[in-house]
């Protein structure tokens, strides 16, 4: 009898485990099922047909089938072109909408109009700063460009930082007369006498979005700061203008939404960074003699290519992004496109250039052949042997003249790499390239950019897509399938910042990286709102301000 006793308490327990163990299962599997239905109905009138599977032959693109209830089967996850296509449709009337609000922005914000204001009325103004150094283009871009975007919701006017009385990069970008400078606003703020005669110093309050328990992005309204100028630092992606949809102030998430959309609204997402360059930035002459060197005066490109390599020359990446360009040849009915090759690897665009030219005609800037008055600043910004695996080995400012050739695609953009998929240089390529080829809007507009994925990039779904500059980094959790073939999916020209979409899933990494930033996200998204207003009635107020004027 006490041998039995304890025999059967035993038996018990593990009876007790295994059921446990299946209603976990049962959970796991519903929430799978639950998280595939988007929030946004919009979204799921358009996908969810494509993706509800009735049969088994369907389970070739990828993804363990749920029983979502009803006999309906649908995926536990997505293949990248099945994730892209909610970007088909969408973001050309959108972008019309944000072009308008970012012209009327400058037309009442602008320096042209702000400057010749009365000074009573010029000593009530705000401005904000937006300061790049001259490190990687696209990152350092994204920082005035954040700028840019943050004085339309503040609804401020805009500084552009200089070094040295330099706009940066400054020797190959020529910048519009739309914002100030940060020596001009000095000037007018002693000429108008806004200190002596209003009372109110020129002080500039700033923000370090990388420091996750000193910035205010999701705690603070700053619209109702009161400091003359503001500046948000280190803005190096496109996601730390739209924390600001997820503050817990309405007004700054509604300013923020008005501007980027709704994040759950993925097929509604505007090109916003495309259409502020297209206002702020054009290539300094020397660069667009360079541009047009290539072109032969001749007419754009249809398609432009990307190709991120890192010295590495790999076929399969190669391979990919030729059965990209075909497609969208054959989808824009091309005989033979003209084609721009950009890549920080030289040989890797000539490899891949003996496998295009048959079908397509192939343009690249060779900048040692090239013969132009840019090739005497070669030395302003050389390359970094410390960079030189990361930027190539070109000079920098051949960066530009690619950028720029690039972003002259008519049709499409794409985007490939050895290893991180849109970048923050390609993203800005195609935004660029989307925004110039819109024109006034209305002939509509049939443009693309596409990610080219070689099968070895996915062999663990997107989950190596880390970072957040890179585009494809807000899908790269559970919801992507492992083990997919070659892919060339629709890319966003506007980069999620959040993962409130269908397919939509954080790796463990951007779960921790948020909790520093007071945001409780599951596995599969979704955020704790409560738990974000606790974070931020518990932070502690720090407020960093430096004067501008000291006299």
């Amino acid at each position: 009898m006490r041998l039995g006793g304890p025999r059967r308490r035993r038996a018990s327990v593990a009876s007790v485990l295994l059921i446990g163990c299946a209603i976990c299962a049962g959970i796991g599997i519903f929430t799978l099922a639950v998280r595939s239905l988007d929030p946004s109905p919009e979204i799921a009138e358009a996908v969810h047909p494509d993706l509800l599977l009735k049969d088994a032959s369907s389970q070739s693109s990828g993804g363990e089938e749920v029983d979502s209830g009803g006999g309906e089967r649908r995926k536990s996850c997505a293949t990248v072109e099945e994730m892209g296509e909610v970007f088909r449709d969408g973001f050309f009337t959108e972008s019309l909408r944000v072009r308008e609000l970012i012209r009327a922005h400058f037309d009442l914000n602008g320096a042209a109009r702000v400057r010749g204001l009365p000074p009573e009325q010029f000593c009530k103004r705000g401005f904000v700063l937006g300061k790049a150094s001259e490190a990687g283009f696209g990152n350092e871009m994204y920082k005035v460009l954040t700028g840019a975007a943050l004085s339309v919701m503040l609804n401020r006017s805009l500084i552009i930082g200089q070094t040295r009385g330099k706009f940066p990069f400054g020797d190959y970008i020529s910048y519009s007369d739309v914002a100030f400078t940060l020596k001009e606003v000095k000037h007018l703020w002693r000429h108008n006498g806004c200190r002596k005669k209003y009372g109110r110093q020129l002080v500039m309050r700033i923000d370090d979005f990388v420091k996750p328990l000193k910035t205010d992005v999701l705690c603070s309204n700053w619209k109702e700061w009161k400091q003359p100028i503001v500046w948000l630092q280190n803005t190096t992606d496109a996601v730390a203008a739209q924390f600001f949809l997820k503050n817990k102030h309405s007004d700054m998430r509604n300013a923020a939404s008005t501007l980027f959309g709704h994040p759950e609204s993925l097929h509604l997402r505007p090109n916003v960074y495309g259409e502020l360059m297209r206002i702020l930035i054009s290539p300094s002459q020397e660069v667009d003699d360079a541009v047009n060197w290539v072109l032969r005066n001749s007419e754009d490109p249809d398609i432009s290519l990307h190709m991120r390599m890192m010295n590495n020359r790999s076929p399969r990446a190669a391979q990919a992004a030729i059965n990209c360009i075909r497609k969208a040849t054959s989808n824009l009915q091309l005989s033979k496109p003209r084609v721009v090759i950009v890549s920080d690897t030289p040989t890797f665009v000539k490899g891949i250039i003996s496998k295009t030219s048959e079908f397509a005609e192939i343009l690249h800037f060779d900048h040692k052949v090239f013969r132009g008055n840019i090739s005497l600043s070669a030395d302003k910004l050389h390359s970094l042997e410390f960079r030189s695996k990361d930027w190539g080995p070109a000079p920098r400012w051949v960066a530009f003249v690619d950028f720029f050739l690039a972003s002259r695609a008519k049709h499409v953009v794409v985007s490939g790499a050895h290893r991180r998929v849109g970048t923050t240089y390609a993203q800005l390529i195609a935004a660029l390239a989307a925004a110039n080829n819109m024109g006034d809007g209305s002939g509509g507009l049939n443009f693309s950019f596409l990610s080219s994925f070689q099968s070895n990039l996915l062999a663990g779904g997107l989950g190596n897509q880390i970072g957040w500059g890179h585009v494809w980094n807000r899908f790269a959790g559970p919801l992507s399938c492992r083990g997919q073939p070659n892919q060339c999916a629709l890319t966003p020209f506007l980069p999620p910042a959040w993962w409130d979409g269908l397919w939509q899933s954080p790796i463990p990494r951007d779960v921790k990286r948020l909790a520093m930033y007071g945001i409780k996200l599951s596995g599969f998204g979704t955020i704790d709102e409560d738990h974000l207003l606790s974070f931020c009635n518990s932070k502690k107020k720090t407020v960093r301000t430096v004067p501008i004027i000291s006299d």
